[in-house]
């Protein structure tokens, strides 16, 4: 259940200096031990990103009302039905969610769930915001009827071991330290909380300049070496990697990116070859990974990810 706006701004403080927030004349202003910050509201929600450390600029947010500065097109009708053709859902992804939801419930307490790069909701992700017991708190750099605040993930504006779970979905790829976010993830979560995490791994550039990295499924893991492994692996094999790649040497040759979706459209039918495709051949050549695990104080060495690999290119 995703919480209302009031009902999470008491959670929420400074990106700068983790100080509790006061609303002073429209305003969320941070003090205590000489901090004295300031953090303006658009359309009811807080904008509570560290400035000086953005790809944004604040003047930039607040003139645009904090509207994406990305075109985020909503498709109807048949091309709604185009578009979950060649994007399709990944079967993976709601078997995760699936035992994700499990696992919490399975838990005594509350079930607050932070979703990082919540603007919209993500492929599989509806039965988190459906479920009646969890609280679900959200944030985007930019506002929609999905978020509480306007955050950057470099700086979680929010407590210490404050939630059960976090999810990240398609985000790890658009932050400039990815590292930095997967530290502030740990942080906000309480002991033994869960996170879930989908990253791109071959996949092309999309939303153009904000779009910075890519991971295998080895150095996923790696990035979140201080958690406990309960599942990793592909999310979204070579097959729906083709169709990407057609998608863009077509869009390419044209000059246009409406051709590459359409001849995206024409191999739609590779997707489903995924389901006959090994996991260890599908973590080699994947479109994207996926890494579930649990805060611990344990930190993975580098000895053990060569371990870790499982792909088809492992020595037995």
């Amino acid at each position: 259940m995703l919480m209302s706006v009031n009902d999470c701004m008491g959670a929420w403080r400074c990106p700068r200096t983790g100080f509790p927030l006061v609303n002073e004349d429209g305003y969320l202003v941070a003090k205590g031990a000489g901090a004295d910050n300031r953090y303006s509201l658009v359309g009811g929600l807080p904008v509570l990103i560290n400035f000086s450390d953005s790809v944004l600029s604040e003047d930039q947010v607040l003139a645009a009302n904090a509207d994406s500065v990305i075109e985020r097109k909503r498709h109807r009708g048949g091309m709604a039905f185009v578009k979950r053709l060649v994007s399709p859902q990944k079967e993976g992804t709601r078997r995760n969610v699936k035992r994700f939801i499990a696992d919490l419930e399975a838990r005594s307490g509350d079930m607050k769930v932070l979703i990082i790069g919540g603007g919209s909701i993500g492929q599989g992700m509806q039965p988190i915001y459906d479920h009646p017991k969890i609280k679900v708190f959200s944030f985007d750099i930019y506002a929609t009827a999905n978020v509480q605040a306007i955050a950057d993930a470099h700086h979680i504006p929010l407590p210490d071991n404050y939630f059960d779970a976090v999810i990240i979905q398609a985000v790890l790829e658009h932050v400039l330290q990815p590292a930095q976010v997967v530290e502030e993830i740990w942080r906000v979560l309480k002991p033994s909380g869960l996170i879930y995490a989908e990253t791109p791994f071959m996949q092309q550039v999309h939303e153009g300049a904000y779009d910075f990295t890519r991971f295998t499924e080895s150095g996923h893991r790696y990035l979140f070496r201080r958690f406990k492994l309960l599942a990793s692996g592909s999310n979204g094999g070579p097959g729906i990697q083709f169709m990407w790649a057609v998608d863009y040497l077509v869009r390419s040759l044209f000059r246009s990116p409406a051709a590459g979706k359409a001849a995206k459209l024409v191999f739609f039918w590779m997707q489903y070859l995924d389901r006959i495709i090994p996991p260890s051949y599908a973590e080699d050549g994947a479109s994207g990974v996926f890494f579930y695990g649990e805060k611990t104080e344990a930190v993975l060495s580098p000895m053990e990810i060569i371990h870790h690999y499982q792909g088809a290119q492992r020595r037995h």
